[in-house]
């Protein structure tokens, strides 16, 4: 197992090797951009100077000079290509460094996935800013960035399912340099939000001209008719310029069609040009040995060893390049001319779709899950002291030692215990004002959600049984719905309960029950609350001010437990120690915090 030292040093070394690999590239395009220069200004001086010695000096001096420059030109932009691919590996380890300390801000923070009323992620912090998503997201597609998402907004509650995509990212985090290479292709030309869908709206799509059998006819009868024309007039039977008139008017008729085919171009052309870039990633997963139940399958998908996906995509990918050339009007003319050569294209392409539509969509799926797998390895691979929970089969248990948070700083960070180990259990967690307490539900939170996906969790041993997983930890008032914070933190309970009496598994934490109420009700209200859970067979953990509700362990002996996180006075000075301890909390330090801050206390 790697150490942190390991893998900062692996990261800086691949970035090293990376700046110095484009250092040399960056000067070899320095040195042939410099030559083909000279070549060109040679040529044309050349050609200008030796204007009348005849052609075979002219033919010459483009041999020597204009050739190899038009030579080069490709040479050229295989190092433009190889410099861009280089520099996204030398960004993409410098921001792997940057994430091991924390600096996450190079990665997109699904801002877009925030939302209040879901049944934990806006309680977590599982999107936007500093988010769990941000820390763990290395997708390079937005295909693999979307169910990246949808796996932590509905996290896995089977066993079997969490246990073999453990596998799977247990493989892909010895895989340093595969998930570096599926990162980098997919970065170099990264696809818009919608792509998806349009490229499955293109696939699903009726074929126009193949459908017609008149457009089918028409290249072989245009060629056909232009190579009599050609064959008569070299026999000498028609003059040429019969051939030329004949010629003109095809392309003008070619000109009936053509805004049909500008407009699928125009929609669909950008968008089938990142198939070229999937074609890469699918090719570099065909490539890959894959042994884990769920790699293995998402080979499958993609053709498994038959590879039968990158190269159809890339026959796509060679077909709408081929198209392009209609943007040449030279080109679009005497092709036209010649044998309808653009519907013969178009053809060509729908003929792909009809042949390859039904199994686009499974490679594109191939393509976000092995884009998801990627983020979770590297985020296995990140942190070698997390582990890997056991998954047990009877509800319910929730056991991990040495608990931490996985956005807070390791040298800072304190870990704590939790153990539930039977249905109905609640925890009841008292204790004063910046002791710990919430930090701890969120902490139990996150680990149980990572857990639940698949990841490594925070921990040094986890066991846990996986249920639907719901928390209120951040009821906020609604003005557009006119709603008070009550209310709402009300609708949450209510939904918690209407789920249990519907029969549902859940693993429920709460932060201050009916914080929008008076003591008196507070207090009423929680203990009928915690009462009936307990009837509901709930399990879950609850933290509070109201130290009253420490008093529900003698009435539950056996399904309640006390825990506290204490703030010590120590020579006039208030201190934490972030440790979870049994027992209803002793200490609290409002009063004492107001004092210190000159705000008059009577007592």
């Amino acid at each position: 197992m790697n150490t942190i030292n390991e893998i900062t040093a692996t990261y800086q070394h691949i970035a090293e090797e990376g700046r110095q690999k484009l250092n040399k590239v960056q000067n070899e395009i320095y040195c042939i951009g410099t030559l083909r220069l000279l070549l060109f200004v040679a040529g044309v001086a050349g050609i200008i100077y030796f204007w009348s010695a005849g052609w075979g000096v002219l033919t010459g001096i483009i041999a020597v000079t204009l050739l190899p420059f038009i030579l080069l030109i490709k040479y050229h932009n295989r190092l433009f290509h190889q410099k861009d691919y280089l520099e996204k590996k030398v960004e993409i380890n410098e921001q792997e460094l940057a994430a091991l300390n924390y600096d996450t801000a190079s990665f997109e923070d699904g801002a877009e996935f925030v939302d209040p009323a879901h049944l934990y992620s806006f309680d977590l912090d599982v999107f936007g800013p500093h988010s769990l998503f941000q820390y763990i997201n290395r997708t390079c597609t937005q295909l693999g960035k979307n169910l990246l998402a949808a796996w932590l907004d509905t996290h896995l509650e089977k066993k079997t399912e969490i246990e073999a995509r453990q596998e799977a990212v247990r493989e892909l985090a010895t895989a340093l340099e595969f998930r570096q290479e599926f990162r980098i292709l997919g970065l170099l030309h990264k696809g818009k939000a919608a792509d998806e869908d349009e490229l499955k709206a293109w696939a699903k799509s009726p074929s126009i001209f193949r459908k017609n059998i008149i457009f089918r006819m028409l290249p072989w009868l245009v060629g056909g008719t232009n190579a009599v024309c050609i064959a008569l007039a070299i026999a000498g039977i028609i003059p040429t310029s019969i051939c030329g008139a004949v010629w003109v008017c095809f392309v003008f008729a070619s000109f009936s069609f053509t805004g049909r085919i500008t407009k699928m171009q125009a929609v669909y052309g950008k968008k089938l040009q990142i198939l070229a870039t999937y074609a890469n990633l699918l090719r570099l997963m065909e490539n890959q040995p894959m042994k884990s139940q769920v790699l293995s399958e998402v080979k499958e998908w993609i053709g498994g060893e038959r590879q039968t996906a990158s190269h159809s995509i890339q026959r796509l990918s060679k077909l709408m390049d081929e198209l392009d050339q209609r943007n040449n009007a030279f080109m679009y003319a005497i092709l036209n001319g010649l044998f309808f050569w653009e519907i013969r294209q178009i053809m060509r392409i729908e003929g792909w779709k009809e042949q390859y539509a039904s199994e686009l969509p499974r490679w594109l799926t191939a393509i976000a899950h092995m884009d998801a797998l990627c983020s979770l390895a590297t985020f296995a691979y990140n942190h070698p002291l997390y582990s890997y929970p056991t998954i047990a089969i009877e509800p319910f248990c929730l056991r991990a030692e040495a608990m931490g948070h996985p956005l807070m700083n390791r040298d800072k960070c304190v870990c704590n215990d939790i153990d539930i180990e039977k249905r109905p259990f609640f925890i009841i967690i008292t204790g004063a004002n910046m002791a710990g307490k919430s930090t701890y539900l969120r902490t139990v939170g996150i680990n149980y959600l990572l857990a639940c996906t698949g990841a490594p969790t925070c921990t040094q041993r986890m066991e846990l049984y996986p249920t639907r997983l719901i928390t209120s930890l951040r009821t906020s008032d609604s003005l557009t719905d006119n709603e008070s914070y009550f209310f709402a933190e009300l609708k949450r309970l209510k939904l918690i309960i209407d789920k249990l009496q519907a029969g549902e598994e859940l693993f429920i934490i709460l932060d201050e029950i009916l914080k929008g109420t008076n003591s008196t009700d507070k207090q009423k209200g929680s203990l009928a609350l915690i009462k009936q859970f307990m009837t509901l067979q709930a399990n879950g953990i609850i933290a509070t001010h109201d130290l009253m509700l420490g008093t529900l362990a003698d009435i539950f002996p056996n399904d309640i437990r006390n825990y506290r996180f204490e703030a010590d006075i120590t020579d006039n000075e208030l201190t934490f120690s972030y440790r979870l301890r049994e027992g209803v909390a002793q200490n609290m330090n409002a009063c004492f915090l107001m004092k210190k801050m000159g705000i008059a206390v009577t007592d």
